[in-house]
């Protein structure tokens, strides 16, 4: 009897404690998670630099994002296995999404040349595009590891013709990035951060419909 009550009232001092200390302001965790999306997108600059590792390092940044989101421990070390991870498979991907752009650029000189047909030629070879960055991104926003790229970009392919609201909202994204380079170009480097954490929020909200 004597040894219970010393530890019940050291658990009341501790749920006492519990209750007075500080919270984080919404404000302050949003900002937060903003400066986070800032950071995850140098990140995802830097690890696309061998131009075709972008999906590698896109679906590292959107599981760093993931893991900030959720209150997990995760920094630099943890964004470098998930590349290294994700890459293995991945750059087959960035080589693919780097084929059908040229493909894409063969189409509007087709129609800048006034070949008869190429401007729809190069109106379906635009709108392909974008959808197939856009189903790479949601593949990316889905990656763990040990996945199939061929497989996540499948399915990714479906969530985006399934999911017209969510792939509009990320071509949204994409608009903004290509505007930030047009304008200004360094400032389209943090931004793919904020691309990466749309892929995830529009994949966790089709998850949970």
């Amino acid at each position: 009897m004597a040894t219970t009550q010393p530890r019940a009232r050291a658990g009341a001092r501790a749920r006492a404690k519990a209750r007075k200390a500080p919270r984080e302001s919404v404000f302050a965790e949003r900002f937060a998670v903003f400066a986070e999306c800032l950071l995850t997108g140098v990140w995802i600059a830097l690890a696309s630099l061998p131009l075709v590792t972008y999906p590698a390092a896109f679906a590292a940044g959107s599981r760093h994002l993931r893991r900030r989101t959720t209150h997990e421990a995760g920094g630099w070390g943890e964004f470098v296995a998930d590349f290294r991870a994700a890459v293995r498979g991945g750059w087959i991907a960035g080589l693919a999404g780097w084929a059908a752009a040229a493909a894409v650029w063969v189409d509007v000189q087709a129609v800048r040349a006034g070949i008869p047909g190429g401007p729809f030629v190069g109106a379906v070879g635009l709108f392909a595009l974008i959808g197939l960055a856009v189903a790479g991104l949601r593949a990316a926003a889905a990656w763990e590891p040990g996945a199939a790229w061929r497989e996540l970009l499948a399915e990714a392919g479906r969530r985006t013709v399934l999911d017209p609201a969510g792939s509009f909202l990320l071509i949204g994204g994409l608009a903004v990035v290509a505007s930030s380079a047009f304008f200004i170009a360094p400032l389209a480097v943090p931004v793919l951060g904020a691309v990466a954490a749309a892929a995830v929020a529009v994949e966790e909200r089709y998850r949970r419909r």
